[in-house]
């Protein structure tokens, strides 16, 4: 890997979500995930707590003054009746962090309470499509560094994904703002291939990338849109940030989440390096009027609606698609 203004903190963030791969693919293998629900009612599990804990560890211990915004906190593990959750948080744990405590893998946990805008800040998402991991499809950790508002490095990891070239199963994108976007297996990190999204540059041609969950997206929409467009193809359908990851290496064309409810507003951790691994392959990543992500405001994209990321060349079609399907409807 070739030195970069940032190249320290990409190796550093490759190095946590590795680590914290090991630790989510071990879990799914037992089919003991000691899920919990949370207050929304989405499901967390200990993977996610264990994943949160050593990326949250690795980046404060390298870069102690910068804050980390992460989905996850310690609060449901502290109850009582949960000890034997925690309990076994902190097994998994120790098989990459040896001899590590309670209270240790709770306060790492708690390292990713931040909610605040700050100029360097990291965002992560342990776990993100814990469905898709329940169901021991596709998932990712998504780990991004925002420098002033921007994401400057990716480091998106997803360990069930395959290729259509090889049998191979589990693969880490990187990306460095500037410097490209690149592939490699997660059991070798350093063997990079860089990537880029499909040059295509008709809709009708084009494969839509959506959520097997139609809570996280309005899939009703997203037939009407396909429609305009002239698309007939099935779409590719899959979990987590794994689907900016099919686009990036140019798999699929279009990835939209399409707001299902009024006022819904997206988390940062869900999208941050997603979106750069896209850009820097060649895509375009907005919202659904077509404006820039603004990850400037702590926690939430509040100055934007739903997301529209595609190969590039399509973008504005398809976002032209979209205001008059809503202007429609």
């Amino acid at each position: 890997m070739a030195d970069s203004q940032y190249s320290q903190e990409l190796r550093v963030a490759i190095q946590a979500v590795v680590e914290a791969s090991k630790i989510c693919r071990h879990i799914q293998s037992t089919e003991d995930f000691a899920e919990l629900s949370k207050n929304d009612r989405s499901p967390v599990t200990v993977a996610d707590f264990g994943s949160q804990a050593v990326v949250c560890k690795a980046i404060h211990e390298a870069f102690p003054e910068d804050p980390m915004i992460a989905e996850e906190d310690s609060a449901a593990l502290r109850l009582p009746d949960q000890i034997s959750v925690l309990n076994r948080v902190v097994k998994e744990v120790g098989k990459v962090v040896p001899d590590a405590t309670q209270e240790q893998v709770l306060g790492w946990i708690d390292q990713g309470i931040s909610r605040d805008p700050a100029p360097r800040t990291w965002t992560l998402d342990p776990i993100d499509g814990t469905k898709g991991f329940l169901r021991k499809e596709q998932y990712a950790i998504a780990l991004a560094l925002l420098v002033d508002g921007q994401v400057k490095v990716a480091a998106l990891a997803c360990p069930n994904l395959g290729t259509i070239e090889s049998d191979e199963v589990g693969f880490l994108f990187t990306a460095i703002r500037g410097e490209g976007a690149y592939v490699s297996p997660l059991s070798d990190p350093n063997d990079r291939t860089r990537i880029s999204t499909s040059s295509s540059i008709f809709t009708r041609d084009a494969r839509f990338c959506e959520s097997v969950e139609s809570g996280h997206s309005d899939h009703s929409w997203s037939s009407e849109i396909a429609h305009s467009l002239g698309i007939t193809r099935d779409s590719v359908r899959l979990d987590s940030q794994a689907k900016y990851a099919v686009v990036a290496r140019g798999e699929a064309e279009i990835y939209l989440r399409l707001p299902t409810k009024p006022g819904y507003v997206e988390k940062i951790w869900d999208h941050a390096a997603g979106s750069l691994v896209i850009e820097e392959a060649g895509g375009t990543v907005t919202d659904v009027h077509g404006h820039p992500l603004d990850f400037s405001r702590g926690a939430l994209l509040s100055e934007n609606q739903g997301i529209i990321a595609t190969n590039g060349p399509l973008h504005e079609a398809v976002v032209t698609a979209v205001k008059k399907c809503n202007e429609n409807g």
